[in-house]
């Protein structure tokens, strides 16, 4: 099937194609057949290294522990930016010009800070400037750090969610006279939420894999810290990187399948037949109503 974009391949097309295949994975197999007789080579493939895993105490002791706090600080982190960046976002297609410089300008500026200064940043201010605990200062300015960031980024995404939206649901909406803040929240946001929801769950993922700068730089006991200490009781660098990196990818798949089912469902909980119906149309649909009513042999 043939669009703007793109044109149906022919026959020399499609050979070409199946070829450039057959060989991108035969190079993925000879790449992965190295890393595996590398990793032989230097005994990496043993199962000593590999039988800890195996084991409830290295999940239970090391690794679950991590996992929770990693999980914890995303969800903290992202619980705390949406609406954040929420407001930030609306505040910058305020029509009151101080307004929208200034979220622009606080947007703009936490966009431009690397995640790991702003939480290195957070680390001294609460060590200097509060009364929090050594043992819950890490968590906190790991969430600050992740906070000020994701939300001036999820700001941008809230604002082009908005912007995206055809201009007459706004025209209506003032057409039937509600306010902007009612429009904004009754009529763009909820339809806007559909548009958004990849992108947020790609944030999502974003600060899931950041919570990984705290445990190197403030000794944050998330999933990687974990296993660092994990690595170091059972001498095993190169599996513990392994089966850490798997975790990663299938948290991170679960949540950007979970993100595909629920975009899915809006999709099709708003989804509607497009019709445009006229005056008759209109007036047979009441007599039908009618009808049925009072009952199929009811007279007109």
């Amino acid at each position: 099937m043939s669009s703007v974009l793109y044109d149906t391949p022919g026959p020399r097309a499609k050979r070409r194609n199946l070829l450039l295949s057959v060989v991108f994975f035969l190079l993925l197999a000879l790449l992965a057949w190295w890393v595996w007789q590398k990793l032989d080579d230097k005994g990496q493939l043993k199962w000593d290294l590999w039988q800890p895993f195996t084991t409830s105490e290295a999940w239970t002791t090391y690794l679950l522990p991590g996992l929770g706090n990693t999980l914890k600080a995303a969800a903290l982190a992202m619980v705390i930016a949406l609406p954040l960046g929420a407001v930030f976002g609306i505040a910058r297609m305020s029509d009151h010009a101080w307004v929208r410089i200034s979220a622009g300008w606080v947007v703009e500026f936490f966009r431009s800070i690397p995640v790991l200064l702003l939480m290195l940043f957070a680390q001294e201010f609460y060590v200097r400037s509060t009364d929090v605990g050594s043992d819950e200062r890490p968590l906190y300015a790991v969430v600050t750090g992740l906070v000020l960031y994701n939300a001036s980024v999820l700001a941008e995404v809230v604002r082009a969610g908005v912007l995206a939206l055809p201009k007459g649901q706004t025209e209506a909406a003032y057409a039937i006279g509600l306010r902007k803040g009612q429009t904004m929240t009754g009529i763009l946001l909820p339809q806007a939420v559909t548009v958004m929801l990849p992108a947020i769950v790609s944030q999502l993922v974003v600060v899931v894999k950041d919570t990984a700068l705290g445990g190197v730089m403030l000794q944050f006991t998330e999933l990687l810290t974990a296993r660092g200490t994990l690595a170091a009781n059972y001498a095993n660098v190169i599996p513990s990187f392994v089966v850490v990196a798997v975790v990663f990818i299938l948290l991170n798949l679960a949540l950007t399948t979970f993100a595909s089912w629920l975009e899915r469902r809006l999709r099709r909980s708003k989804r509607g037949t497009g019709a445009v119906l006229g005056a008759e149309d209109v007036q047979d649909l009441n007599a039908a109503e009618v009808a049925g009513a009072y009952g199929s042999g009811a007279s007109a």
